[in-house]
């Protein structure tokens, strides 16, 4: 089945990726290869307590991502944007996919496609 939407939701231990479109939807978990998972993606700086960004964990979503046409990006904290980052200097063909990126606390899938459904909507309105 051919989707055009998608949907990531995304911190620092695993993304949840519902490809979707007004019929059907499909979902999968990527989780993170850290071995640090709590602690915050920003300098990496040793001593600092903060991880750099895990790069392989970026490029599995971004993997998941590439296929869709729209992509909205969300989640809690910052991991959202650190991989926005990722995207737009190393897989820039799907950044350029991204319509969005919002914050959403920890909705389970359900919501989480009812959020995306109605974003895309509008956002589908606007085109």
């Amino acid at each position: 089945m051919s989707f055009s939407h998608v949907v990531a939701w995304i911190d620092h231990a695993q993304a949840h990726i519902i490809h979707f479109n007004w019929e059907a939807a499909e979902k999968e978990i990527i989780k993170t290869h850290s071995t640090h998972p709590h602690l915050h993606i920003k300098s990496g700086i040793p001593g600092s307590g903060r991880a750099p960004e895990d790069a392989q964990y970026f490029d599995d979503i971004a993997n998941a991502l590439k296929d869709s046409s729209e992509i909205l990006i969300v989640g809690p904290g910052q991991e959202k944007l650190a991989f926005l980052k990722h995207l737009m200097k190393h897989q820039h063909t799907v950044a350029e996919k991204v319509l969005s990126v919002e914050t959403v606390d920890h909705p389970s899938d359900g919501q989480l496609l009812s959020y995306a459904r109605k974003y895309f909507v509008k956002a589908d309105q606007l085109h």
